[in-house]
């Protein structure tokens, strides 16, 4: 240490190798949690099912949901004749196929609905289901327009229906430990979460393929459109929806509203008070009407089981070389990153704040070093360890699977799912709030409680 007080550089090198312990690292496989998956089931006890949507994101579900014991395809319905076609070669030609899926809820021997239409027909048919009396597992997001929710909400109560929406990470054993981390203090108290999404491909951005036959004569164009404006046919809107304002909800309907979901699921809270987003079309100049690049600021309020804190979310379709999703939730005594696995990263802590006194005058400098030597003894500086602990998912889990063994649970028990119409809209609100605080350029006040929204006074 030098005359004014200072730690030479030398010297702190030799105090922080000697004090230092290695960083203490471990990782654990998570067991799957299977008490709702029965390994039989009786044949009175069979769930029949049938898909309203047979797209990419449709027959993914369907597959899914088949690997769960008792369950079975009846009926699709979708508005590309190729897709009927195709669910046929999947599933067999017994499977009854039509364009509309009216005819799929009037069937007596279906017991629920996998809806994987476009988001701006999911209210209608959500609530038709129902009022037919099937059970519904709704894709994200639950509805299109923030004036749709409450109508969910009140048929799915009504009709005393199971209403589960497909954001799976409600269901996956690695955000439940994340949650349980969390709720422990693992971190300190919260003050900031940050998400992102990111991807650089065509298919990420939603350039799907469009098949060569398609036509007017191939697709029920009319029945596509349903309220949205009328325009003449284009394959282009039809198989790439997810661009347009008038079907699908860009990327606060694609993916904020998953991180959403997760966020919920893994803090406890009921969503934001306060919006802001910004944002461009940057990369994808392919006529779409939505961005590629959005960026957002949330204000979540103090509740009695959590502090106040930031969130931060991010989606960019020109950024890396690779697909990265995740979330970083900042502590005060840690970081927690969820992205795949759980990994946990406890601080480092020095017990020597330090000291930057060489400015002042010398008196001064020797009044302060006595005064913080009797706190902090000479060559007394340590560094505390830093730990990081990483929680995985064993090889081969599928947390969408997990989600479709909840939602059977739930429709063979008749107790409700965490994800139902209300978790749902409280997810999707803030979502769809998002488009409108981009479009509008304005900052938004959302009641997570309400779930009603208001600008900003002043804005």
């Amino acid at each position: 240490m030098d005359s004014t007080g200072r730690t030479s550089r030398r010297d702190f090198i030799k105090l922080t190798t000697a004090a230092t312990v290695t960083a203490a690292t471990s990782t654990t496989i998570l067991a799957a949690e299977e008490h709702w998956r029965p390994e039989r089931v009786a044949p009175s006890d069979k769930i029949r099912l049938g898909l309203i949507g047979a797209g990419g994101q449709g027959m993914g579900d369907t597959r899914e949901a088949l690997k769960n014991p008792g369950i079975e395809l009846i009926a699709a319905a979708d508005l590309y004749d190729g897709r009927l076609i195709r669910a046929k070669e999947i599933w067999g030609n017994q499977l009854v196929t039509t364009r509309d899926y009216r005819e799929i809820l009037a069937r007596p021997d279906i017991d629920a609905v996998i809806i994987a239409t476009p988001d701006h027909w999911h209210m209608r048919i959500s609530n038709d289901a129902m009022k037919a009396g099937k059970d519904v597992y709704c894709e994200k997001p639950m509805v299109q327009t923030l004036d749709q929710g409450k109508s969910v909400i009140e048929t799915a109560q009504k009709t005393n229906r199971i209403l589960q929406v497909g954001s799976q990470r409600v269901s996956s054993i690695v955000y439940k430990k994340a949650k349980d981390l969390l709720a422990s203090g693992a971190i300190g108290e919260l003050n900031t979460v940050e998400c992102w999404w990111d991807r650089s491909s065509a298919i990420g951005a939603w350039q799907y393929s469009i098949p060569p036959d398609a036509s007017p004569a191939t697709v029920d164009w009319d029945r596509f459109l349903g309220d949205a404006p009328k325009r003449e046919f284009d394959a282009t809107r039809f198989f790439r929806w997810r661009n347009y304002r008038d079907y699908g909800t860009g990327v606060a309907g694609d993916l904020f509203v998953h991180l959403f979901s997760g966020l919920h699921f893994i803090v406890g809270t009921t969503g934001p008070t306060r919006v802001m987003a910004t944002g461009g079309t940057r990369y994808w100049k392919d006529g779409r009407d939505v961005p590629d690049v959005m960026l957002a600021l949330y204000d979540y309020p103090k509740t009695a089981s959590i502090p106040a804190f930031n969130l931060l979310l991010r989606v960019n379709f020109a950024a890396g070389a690779n697909e990265s999703s995740g979330f970083r939730f900042i502590g005060n005594d840690g970081v927690m990153t969820v992205s795949g696995t759980v990994t946990l990263n406890k601080r480092q802590k020095a017990k020597e704040p330090g000291y930057t006194i060489d400015t002042f005058p010398k008196a001064t400098q020797e009044a302060f070093l006595k005064e913080y030597r009797a706190k902090y003894p000479e060559n007394k500086q340590e560094i505390n360890a830093a730990s990081q602990d990483t929680y995985a998912a064993p090889s081969g889990y599928s947390d969408s699977v997990d989600h479709f063994a909840a939602f059977f649970e739930g429709m063979r028990t008749r107790k409700p799912v965490v994800e139902d119409a209300i978790f749902g809209f409280r997810a999707a609100g803030p979502a769809l709030l998002t488009n409108r605080s981009y479009f509008d350029n304005r900052t938004y006040e959302w009641n997570p409680e309400t779930m009603t929204f208001n600008k900003e006074r002043g804005a």
